[in-house]
């Protein structure tokens, strides 16, 4: 069964499913086999590695350990650039930046990274990404300059989502983007959800269970999570957003 089968029997099993975004920068290796026992604890459904910037870390060696501790939960790279990729990852969402009109980030940045990819022998899961308004500039619309699509526009992002769905993409991304202000309004997830015959991923901002679930009933099919369990004093945290999320 390939990632991208896993992670939509996921959906089948629970309703939604629970991503968990895990920055090599922010999370120092001696720490992984502790967080990745929270992550098996919580019944995490997939892991997402990837960064704006890679400052501090060694990909190669960073994904190799999370492997070492992830058992069948997938591996995905979330890449932030075309050097964030690895054999030793499952799977990788390959983005286009769909919200925005520079084509070296619809484009271009792929056509680099094809054959890199097809080299790894990652599978590739094509992703329209697009970046919603989070109230703030975030580190993906300041490293692409790309301008969000308004958050009370909810026909425009339709739109775009028809568009990425006619193209052929495998998955619909609305990302509020890391440490947002605000996350994606439950409207815009409605309006594409109840169009779009996709699953949609929702990231970016999401800081509680119940907001979690907000947006699960809203339509989202995955919940992402990453800044709030970096920063959050709450063992139980990473269970509790599980839990809000897998309930039908």
């Amino acid at each position: 069964m390939s990632v991208f089968e896993k992670l939509l029997k996921t959906r089948e099993n629970f309703g939604a499913g629970y991503l968990v975004l895990i920055d090599p920068d922010k999370l120092s290796t001696e720490k992984i086999p502790a967080f990745m026992q929270d992550v098996h604890t919580a019944s995490v459904d997939g892991i997402l590695i990837g960064g704006s910037l890679l400052l501090n870390s060694d990909l190669e060696n960073f994904v190799g350990t999370i492997k070492e501790h992830s058992g069948s939960i997938p591996v995905i790279l979330f890449p932030g650039g075309v050097h964030q990729i690895t054999a030793k990852a499952d799977a990788i969402l390959f983005l286009s930046l769909i919200s925005g009109r520079d084509a070296q980030h619809i484009i271009g940045n792929q056509v680099i990274a094809a054959p890199l990819i097809r080299k790894s022998g990652l599978e590739s899961i094509s992703t329209a990404y697009m970046m919603i308004d989070s109230g703030r500039q975030t580190s993906a619309q300041f490293m692409t300059g790309t301008l969000p699509l308004p958050r009370n526009k909810p026909e425009i992002v339709v739109a775009h989502a028809l568009a990425a769905q006619y193209i052929g993409f495998q998955f619909i991304y609305l990302e509020g983007g890391s440490g947002a202000e605000m996350s994606v309004p439950t409207e815009i997830i409605h309006a594409v959800s109840s169009i779009v015959n996709l699953p949609v991923i929702v990231g970016g901002g999401i800081r509680t269970p119940e907001e979690a679930q907000e947006k699960v009933t809203a339509g989202a099919s995955f919940i992402v999570t990453g800044n709030v369990l970096e920063k959050s004093n709450d063992p139980e945290l990473m269970k509790s957003l599980s839990q809000a999320i897998h309930q039908k």
